[in-house]
């Protein structure tokens, strides 16, 4: 083989290795089904052993949230708030559906991720790292990563509710 029709041979593996890694480029996006909005975290006072975290999540495939992680909490758990008997109870659940395209909010009072066995004090203005787990109707599971922002707002203390951990749906 000569210089020139060796210059040629590389020149078509390099344009192979392009389109190669522009298709898994086009792969990696397809599979990024899940978009995360407004995440954010309570912050806490020092001591308190817990928080929520709250944000909307929109799956563009039926797909379900599986679990929650981050490294501020010893224990991470998916939570749906429920009137029962004229009281607010709070139980955790296995997994939330995400319905195609539909935005499901996880706030104060529905779902929502709770942050217990805290490692420290989440102050305002403070970014959570949280790794979500979704799994779409294929099986497939993808990893999202979140930061989310600490907000000092009033809202409903979870302490004071009634907790069912002993049933999951």
């Amino acid at each position: 083989m000569n210089a020139p029709q060796a210059k040629s041979r590389i020149a078509q593996r390099c344009k192979q290795l392009a389109l190669g890694l522009s298709l898994i480029g086009l792969a990696f996006t397809v599979s990024a089904q899940t978009r995360v909005d407004d995440a954010w975290v309570r912050a806490t006072v020092a001591g308190q052993p817990s928080s929520g975290a709250f944000m909307t999540i929109t799956a563009s495939s039926d797909s379900k949230l599986l679990s929650v992680q981050t490294p501020v909490a010893g224990l991470v758990q998916i939570h749906e708030m429920s009137m029962k008997d004229d009281v607010m109870k709070m139980q955790q659940v296995q997994s939330v559906a995400l319905p195609a395209g539909e935005a499901v909010n996880f706030d104060p009072n529905g779902y929502h991720v709770m942050l217990m066995n805290l490692t420290g004090q989440i102050k305002e203005g403070d970014k959570v790292p949280l790794t979500l787990t979704v799994e779409n109707a294929s099986g497939e599971k993808e990893s999202i990563q979140v930061e989310a922002v600490a907000r000092a707002i009033g809202t409903m203390d979870h302490g004071s509710m009634a907790h069912d951990h002993s049933k999951m749906n």
